[in-house]
């Protein structure tokens, strides 16, 4: 085993593997983490955070050991750049946490507004005026797992429709209140609802 360890098949080709899988794991883990951190999973991301670091260390570690090596250097940053875009693809397949979805539309929202209510989505609804005329805004908040759901559905009923989607960390859990919360925070600040207008 020790002098398979001083092979240069070992320095120049298991060592760099080596390498290259312990930094997609740990880059991964970290990616994660961020986005744990983002959706306020407290829980979930210390732990994420205690095997990043851990992998990370053994990682490093093999590369200090081998300072001379230039191929170490190219496998540790060609892990990482693997690690970063293999833990977006794993947050995106687990879809972790709600959207806030707003739309904008020319045409008549009714049939679509109805469409989505059917399917329980949660929607608020208002008259509003754009650039060319009337317009119905509505919006709702939303699972990541049912946005494309929501999204097809818009498409069906309004292929130009204008949508704007962003991420929200926290949802009250009561009945309705999503609506009037949102309602309050976004409009309150644009002068709608206030007392006098």
């Amino acid at each position: 085993m020790e002098n398979f360890l001083q092979t240069e098949l070992f320095r120049f080709v298991v060592m760099p593997l080596l390498i290259i899988i312990a930094r997609i794991i740990d880059v991964s883990l970290g990616t994660l983490r961020v986005i744990f951190v983002s959706k306020g999973l407290k829980k979930l991301a210390p732990i994420l955070g205690f095997f990043e670091v851990l992998i990370w260390l053994i990682a490093i570690g093999q590369i200090m050991q081998n300072l001379d090596s230039v191929v170490s250097y190219i496998a540790y940053a060609l892990g990482f750049a693997l690690g970063t875009y293999i833990g977006i693809s794993i947050e995106n397949k687990l879809a972790i946490g709600k959207v806030l979805l707003r739309v904008i539309t020319r045409s008549s929202a009714t049939e679509l507004v109805e469409e989505l209510r059917k399917k329980n989505f949660g929607i608020t609804a208002l008259d509003a005026e754009g650039l060319s005329g009337q317009v119905t805004l509505f919006f709702t908040v939303v699972s990541r797992q049912r946005l494309m759901e929501a999204l097809d559905t818009i498409r069906k009923f309004n292929p130009r429709a204008f949508y704007t989607i962003e991420d929200v960390r926290f949802v009250s859990d009561g009945e309705g209140v999503p609506e009037v919360a949102y309602k309050r925070s976004i409009f309150h600040h644009l002068g709608f609802g206030r007392k006098g207008k």
